[in-house]
Formats: C-alpha cells, structure tokens, sequence
C-alpha cells in the first residue's frame, strides 16, 4: 500500500526536519519545503494528501499559497493544516477563510500535530455508502462524492465545511453543543477551542447563501440545522 504523502512549507530548518522525522516515523511520506516560492508549483505536482503550511514564510506569505492552492481547480481538494506563531485569533479567521482546514500554533507538540493530521484525513478519505445522498430545499448533498448543489449550482466547501454541515443535517432540528461538533467533526479533544466552531460557521453561511438560514444558532449551547420558517 502506498504511503500517504504530507507536503511541509516551513522555513525554520529544526522545525521542518523535526516535522520530517515524526510524520515518516508515523508512515507517512514527508516533503519538505522551505522556499514559498516553490511550493505551489510542486504542491500541484506532487498532489499530497494533506499539506501543512507555515503562515510567516519570507518572500510569499503562507496566506497567499493558500489562497493560490484554494483557487486552482488542481490543488483545492487538499486539506491545509496551518502552523503560525502568532496564536492570535485574526490569524486563524484569516486563514480559515481562505480555506484551510485546521492550524495548530507554535511551540507545537509533534504528537499534537501527527493528530490533527489523521483526524483531517480521517475525515476527508473515509468510505461511504455510495447512494447517500441528501436532498433538502433546492440542496444537494454527494457525501460520497464529496460535493453540494444549490439549487444544481456546486458550492467548494473544505472539507472541514462539508463535514460540518453534513454532520448538523444528519442531526436535523437537534442542538448540536460546540464540544460535540469538536469531537465529530474534528475527531480529537481540541483542547475547548470552541470559538473554531464559531469561525467555521460563520464561513459556512456565507457560503450557502440564502440557505445558511437553515443554520441556526442556539444562545449559549450550539448549533442546529433547521427547516426554513
């Protein structure tokens, strides 16, 4: 069986050599990159599983590779995991809104990271049952497929988007609390970093248009996907 491949953009020498040698001691197959520059071109090239991606690169911001690997019909599939040594939360708005996946911020924990990584693969590569498809008021959900139609228009979510509205229309007219959207969507103990729920909801909405009506927030608890009043 082939080896997953994870693709690193990080320019710090000791980080991207200690992220190296735990994804390989994983199984994984690592590349390391520490140029900006050239990462989309081999990103595309490469086509990795999954890419994690320094925001404070010299030269090209990891936010502009983002957005590039989002934008290209290529590459936009692939889940981003960001790294950033700021923590602030402006970084991980930004960032999620240019359709990364996940962040995890410096110092980080090499066991943390390897986590966050299976739990986005987990999530983006599990099999489905081949005729689940859900239909709800002009939606149109391909779980298997991984795609969505609005009224026959398609929508590019992340995964993390997909797997979050799917989650809350398998659980129709239920308050979903933000801890249990962690744990489903997720996959791992997130540490109650419950404001990311809030963030990619926010992102959500956006992009379901009229529907993101059907998203509801319930004060003080959590989320539920509603029929329209």
């Amino acid at each position: 069986m082939a080896k997953q491949k994870i693709f690193i953009v990080e320019d710090e020498a000791d980080i991207l050599e200690l992220v190296v040698f735990h994804l390989e001691q994983e199984g994984f197959e690592a590349i390391g990159c520490s140029d900006g520059g050239l990462a989309f071109d081999t990103i595309e090239k490469e086509q990795p599983e999954l890419v994690i991606l320094d925001l404070m690169l010299p030269g090209i911001p990891g936010t502009e590779i983002c957005k590039l690997l989002k934008q290209d019909e290529a590459t936009r599939h692939i889940p981003i995991v960001m790294l950033t040594a700021k923590g602030e939360e402006i970084d991980r708005v930004v960032g999620f809104e240019l359709g990364a996946d996940d962040y995890v911020t410096k110092p980080f924990s090499p066991r943390e990271l390897i986590l966050r990584v299976k739990a986005i693969l987990k999530r983006t590569q599990m099999p489905q049952d081949e005729n689940e498809i859900i239909r709800l008021d002009g939606i149109v959900i391909d779980i298997p497929g991984h795609s969505i139609l609005l009224d026959n228009n398609p929508v590019d979510l992340t995964a993390t988007e997909f797997k979050l509205l799917v989650t809350l229309l398998e659980r129709k007219g239920r308050v979903q609390t933000r801890d249990v959207l962690l744990e489903i969507v997720w996959g791992y103990d997130y540490m109650g970093f419950t404001r990311t729920v809030d963030t990619h909801m926010r992102r959500l909405r956006v992009k379901l248009g009229k529907w993101g009506e059907h998203l509801e927030t319930v004060r003080g608890i959590g989320y539920r996907f509603r029929d329209k009043k």
